[in-house]
């Protein structure tokens, strides 16, 4: 067939489909398909229209199957495919070229989706939500009858499953200056985990009370993120705003001596936890405030060498943090322990200022050889000037 053949064939089909007349339309595609003119792709997915407006199912699920081995990414095709499997009943492989199809609009953009195309990108969307909803249900029942529910095995199968379904996201360390490999990926760590961390949680009594003392003297505190005249502003919203504010007992490894001097007790049970202890870096412990209506944007902490440690002094109810897919307020004088390299955020939704005292601990994982090279690589780095200082 030449392209004057094929181009009056194509155009009557079309008529044809406006005309309600499918079988025509289907055969004198079925026929340019069949012959095309050289150089030219047959109209498979013009094909696939009619087979479907004629009822022929086999038709139809040839032209797309034709359609996607030539262009694996077409739009309209993967749509259409995704339907001819949801009425076959094959949820599975509906959900799959549904998922591809709004995968490959994301990635072009709405520009570049024809609005003819949009509803059907909206069917898949409610599809997919409605048989997300319907393998939960199933994997459920499935699971219940072995004697595997929610909590019966261990959290890790939980959130395996989690993760399965889409209840949960996964989330990886990603800190924004030093990667060491090989740690596990935990969001949240349990106090019970760590032997000095009982005794500590005893005296957060005494800790608060030097913590009221000093507020009693002086309720400022920097900023949490401030500018500094040698790097480039931090983009972070608080930047500059005591909203996120600081009040230091050790700050870039050494002690402030007049806050310190406030906070005998503290200090001392700061001496009991396994603080890194790297030249002009670390130990860091600080009182870190955080005003009601404040939201602390999601961000990465600069290492996954470490674990932050929260001892709530001062909370309300109406304040959280989130850690990758985990949320969890702060329990007056119970440590809070977590990955900050983990994508993390926090909120004052009360009434009243939260006051945490914060500090960092070594990451149990890490040996203590590993510690003393760590502890090098990271005096190196801080000696070349090319470390910056955390901005939250």
């Amino acid at each position: 067939m030449d392209r004057q053949q094929a181009s009056i064939h194509t155009q009557q089909a079309i008529n044809a489909l406006r005309a309600g007349e499918a079988a025509r339309a289907r055969d004198l595609l079925g026929a340019v398909a069949k012959d095309p003119p050289p150089g030219e792709a047959p109209p498979w997915f013009l094909l696939a229209q009619a087979c479907q407006m004629a009822a022929d199912a086999d038709g139809q699920g040839e032209a797309l199957s034709r359609l996607l081995a030539e262009e694996p990414r077409h739009l309209g095709g993967l749509l259409l495919m995704a339907g001819f499997k949801a009425a076959q009943g094959d949820s599975r492989a509906a959900s799959s070229f549904y998922t591809t199809a709004l995968a490959t609009a994301n990635h072009a953009g709405p520009d570049q989706v024809p609005q003819t195309l949009v509803p059907l990108l909206q069917q898949g969307q409610r599809y997919l939500q409605q048989a997300q909803a319907g393998y939960a249900e199933f994997l459920t029942g499935q699971l219940a009858g072995k004697g595997i529910a929610q909590g019966a095995v261990s959290p890790r199968i939980d959130m395996a499953l989690d993760l399965l379904l889409g209840r949960k996201q996964l989330y990886l360390q990603e800190p924004t200056s030093f990667y060491f490999p090989g740690l596990p990926q935990r969001q949240f760590y349990e106090a019970a985990e760590f032997e000095w961390a009982a005794a500590f949680e005893a005296q957060a009594g005494e800790m608060r009370a030097e913590l009221e003392a000093l507020l009693e003297r002086s309720r400022e505190f920097s900023p949490y993120v401030q500018t500094r005249p040698d790097r480039p502003a931090a983009a972070n919203p608080l930047r500059d705003d005591p909203s996120w504010g600081a009040h230091y007992l050790w700050e870039d490894g050494a002690i402030v001596p007049d806050h310190a001097a406030l906070a005998p007790v503290t200090m001392a049970a700061l001496d009991t936890a396994p603080m890194p202890v790297i030249q002009a870096r670390s130990p860091m412990a600080l009182y870190s405030l955080l005003r009601p209506g404040t939201h602390i944007q999601p961000h990465n902490g600069m290492l996954n060498t470490r674990l932050i440690c929260h001892l709530p002094l001062i909370t309300n109810p109406d304040c959280a943090i989130r850690v990758g897919n985990e949320t969890r307020s702060w329990q007056q004088g119970r440590l809070l322990i977590f990955d900050d390299s983990i994508e993390h955020e926090a909120w004052n939704r009360g009434q009243a200022t939260r006051i945490i005292l914060l500090f960092e601990i070594w990451r149990p994982e890490i040996s203590a050889d590993e510690r003393t090279a760590l502890t090098a690589v990271f005096e190196a780095i801080t000696a070349y000037g090319g470390m910056p200082r955390d901005q939250g």
